[in-house]
């Protein structure tokens, strides 16, 4: 069996926060949210997120579908840390903190683009019984600077020493 190694695998793609809740039906409602649905979300939910956090118990999570699968790979290898790679983009921002420190738990490396002109991007998974409606807010995700990022000599490095990748 070949030995794995630190950073082979490279992902890139948009990160997200997921913030997981059991909520209400008034709180659906509020929002305009049906169960089961997946949306972007629009400006008649950008205070959602704080009130999911400050109403709710809630659960965070690293989570954007690249840096899921990402992730998920990192946990069946198991061991050696790190051998799972991620770039994308977050915003200076608690959220940011949060997301680097979940990631950080998974054992991936990432390493984020950070930016101030976007708030780090989310994605409010409000559960409903056995039903979900995810509400996605990419925010920074969407900020992605290669010429200040993936061009940098040492990020370059990270990229050339995978052997597999994924990029969504």
């Amino acid at each position: 069996m070949p030995v794995l190694r630190e950073n082979v695998l490279f992902g890139m793609g948009n990160p997200l926060l997921d913030i997981c809740a059991v909520v209400d039906k008034d709180f659906l409602d509020k929002y305009g949210l049906k169960p089961n649905d997946q949306i972007l979300a629009e400006d008649k939910h950008k205070e959602m997120f704080e009130e999911l956090v400050k109403k709710f118990n809630v659960e965070y999570h690293a989570g954007g579908s690249t840096q899921n699968s990402v992730k998920v790979a990192q946990w069946m290898i198991e061991s050696p840390y790190k051998a799972a790679t991620f770039f994308g983009c977050i915003g200076t921002d608690k959220f940011g903190a949060i997301l680097k420190k979940k990631t950080e738990e998974a054992h991936v490396d990432a390493h984020y683009y950070e930016q101030s002109d976007e708030p780090t991007g989310t994605c409010a998974a409000c559960i409903t019984g056995d039903n979900r409606s995810l509400v996605a807010h990419l925010a920074a995700a969407n900020c992605y600077n290669k010429e200040k990022h993936l061009d940098l000599e040492k990020n370059w490095k990270l990229v050339e020493k995978a052997k597999v990748y994924y990029i969504a």
